[in-house]
């Protein structure tokens, strides 16, 4: 039997994933957090076999939470399960020590196989998030930048304040206010505008 902890900030996903699998013969749920440091306390209490984590959370984020979560009870995996679907993200979250990586537009089938992989010993992405880590999504300007600034310049690109990034990449106001002058250096932009249409031009956020 698969022991599952849902991680998500919103009580009525959770609810919703959880009533899917519970359905399913192998897996069961054994409880559920709201927050990373509630998951991370709730991994030492519960032990479960695998973590299904998003990354966006109220204060500590899911990134930040990984490390954490693997400590707390090393031989459980972390499975994320994340509307960010960018490049970037799977590439720091499986760096951070998560197992896999499905988004949330899956289908509850392909989810439910991800989670009896991972819990097997494998990693797991899903296929097209896959394809698209083996394809160069650089530009020469976008080498200049690292992995770090290229997520502020992501979050920036999407309107989002240094005070929301900061919380949201678990690092200080400061540090995020020099990843921005860096990027606005090495990019030659002066203005959110330059950088909002750079971010569209290569392909870093959609149009609307």
């Amino acid at each position: 039997m698969i022991s599952v902890l849902l991680v998500d900030d919103h009580a009525l996903f959770r609810s919703s994933l959880r009533a899917r699998l519970d359905r399913e013969d192998g897996i069961t749920t054994v409880g559920e957090a709201g927050t990373a440091e509630q998951a991370i306390a709730k991994t030492r209490e519960l032990q479960p076999d695998v973590v299904l984590l998003d990354l966006v959370l109220p204060r500590k984020g899911g990134y930040a939470a990984i490390p954490e979560l693997v400590t707390a009870r090393p031989e459980m995996k972390v499975l994320v399960v994340s509307s960010q679907t960018k490049p970037t993200s799977v590439r720091q979250a499986i760096g951070a020590g998560a197992s896999g990586y499905v988004p949330k537009r899956s289908s509850a089938t392909e989810l439910i196989d991800a989670i009896r992989r991972v819990a097997d010993g494998e990693h797991y992405v899903e296929p097209d998030l896959g394809a698209r880590l083996v394809v160069d999504d650089s530009s020469p300007e976008l080498l200049a930048l690292s992995e770090r600034e290229r997520d502020v310049l992501h979050l920036l690109a999407l309107g989002y304040t240094n005070q929301e990034i900061g919380k949201r990449l678990y690092v200080s106001v400061r540090t995020v206010d020099s990843h921005r002058a860096n990027i606005m250096r090495k990019l030659g932009l002066e203005t959110r505008a330059e950088l909002v249409l750079f971010a569209l031009a290569h392909g870093l956020i959609g149009a609307a």
